[in-house]
């Protein structure tokens, strides 16, 4: 039987799509691409914004039109809250949200002997445990993503993940170690720590915690890079931050959410630091590497941001000297508390806004590229694309290289040459 996969929304999505491959992978199936003819379409879905839902239920009726009598699984957070809404998309029999993934499989066997559409979605209790996925062997990225943890306490008024992912879950200390060993095993040198709130691991767990996985990650043999997926600013303690100081490992890339600028826009959107904690912290953390890139998401258009508060915002983000910004228009989510909000911000300039600090980053990207010319850094080979090998340097910058033969997997040594934006060309150090 043929079973083929679309991952929607973050690198979380995508190692539960990759662990879930594995199952079927095991068990004899044959993975197919999403585009083409299969017996089963699986589907990953997104709702943090609309158009993440919106995308999400376009690629959701996409497997009719090349299979009539697909069976179509929806899992994700999209259907964590809205599974008989899911259920109603022609070829959808399959219902589950963000827990009992590692079922998939049985819910197929059931549904195939008894015909009948199943809402597999449950309900996700504040104490629930973590669901644990292991991947092997990351198939799609030679940097393996890693999700240590579930879930979120932060509630943030404009975030509706804590709804859809429930509290924060850890998965345990051995179980990750022994998934990071099988990866180094496979030729990963790269792991990913991904979560939902990825700073927030150990936050359940009594002895344990995130700055004591990143000590024992350090010693496992053959590992070569830690890079964490997204940390918030309050997490990077001085416990953490001592462990990075010490790290051979971790590499000199921080992506640390700011979403807003603004000091009253911050408050409203219940963020757990002031503009100056934010300052000095980044601060702190620059004086520990000889240099470092940091990245940042922003959030433009929230509910009663006015003109002089954008403008708040876009001067605090070029003082603090982002890398780069991942900027996204203020989206509404039925159920949170910035829905209600009064104010909301028109449609035309939040695009406006969105647009002006792309630009910026734009700016702030290639003003950090042309200060890496002409230095030498270690990447790992990820793919070939139009005869060019891409990687990643430790700092992120994405680099292309020739070389005659295929170093995908592999780790070079590379000088920076010449910007071909959003790249950097480079030529490979003898």
């Amino acid at each position: 039987m043929k079973v083929a996969f679309y991952t929607l929304g973050c690198k979380v999505n995508t190692y539960e799509t990759e662990a879930i491959m594995e199952l079927f992978d095991n068990k004899g199936y044959e993975i197919v691409d999403y585009h083409d003819y299969s017996d089963v379409y699986i589907i990953n879905s997104c709702m943090v914004t609309n158009s993440g839902e919106r995308k999400s239920k376009q690629i959701i009726r996409r497997p009719v039109s090349i299979n009539p009598n697909a069976i179509i699984i929806v899992m994700g957070c999209l259907s964590q809250l809205k599974a008989k809404a899911m259920l109603e998309i022609p070829g959808v029999k399959i219902v589950l949200g963000t827990k009992n993934r590692h079922k998939i499989i049985d819910f197929l066997q059931e549904y195939i002997e008894t015909g009948k559409p199943l809402d597999k979605s449950e309900r996700l209790e504040n104490n629930e445990s973590f669901e644990n996925l292991e991947i092997n062997d990351f198939k799609t990225h030679k940097r393996a993503f890693l999700k240590i943890q579930e879930g979120c306490n932060n509630f943030c008024t404009y975030c509706i993940i804590p709804f859809t992912r429930g509290r924060i879950r850890s998965k345990t200390k051995d179980i990750i170690l022994n998934e990071v060993k099988h990866l180094v095993g496979k030729g990963h040198i790269e792991i990913v720590l991904t979560g939902i709130h990825t700073g927030g691991y150990g936050e359940d767990l009594n002895d344990y915690s995130f700055a004591a996985l990143l000590k024992d990650l350090e010693k496992v043999e053959g590992l070569k890079r830690i890079r964490i997926s997204s940390i918030e600013i309050t997490e990077l303690d001085d416990e953490v931050l001592n462990v990075i100081r010490k790290s051979n490992k971790v590499v000199n890339h921080l992506h640390i959410p700011l979403q807003s600028g603004s000091e009253r826009i911050l408050k409203s959107m219940n963020r757990k630091y002031k503009k100056s904690d934010f300052k000095t912290k980044i601060q702190e953390i620059r004086n520990i590497f000889d240099e470092i890139a940091i990245t940042t998401d922003v959030i433009v258009g929230f509910p009663g941001e006015t003109d002089e508060e954008f403008q708040e915002a876009y001067d605090f983000i070029k003082e603090i000297n982002f890398q780069e910004l991942h900027v996204f228009p203020y989206s509404r989510r039925q159920g949170t508390p910035a829905d209600k909000m009064k104010g909301q911000v028109n449609g035309k300039v939040k695009k406006a806004r969105v647009h002006q600090l792309l630009e910026l980053s734009d700016v702030l990207k290639e003003e950090y590229m042309k200060s890496q010319l002409n230095k030498t850094k270690s990447i790992i080979v990820e793919q070939e694309k139009d005869k060019w090998y891409m990687g990643h340097s430790k700092d992120y910058l994405s680099i292309k290289i020739k070389s005659e033969k295929n170093i995908i997997g592999s780790e070079v040594q590379v000088m920076l040459e010449r910007i071909d934006f959003p790249n950097i060309i480079a030529s490979i150090k003898n």
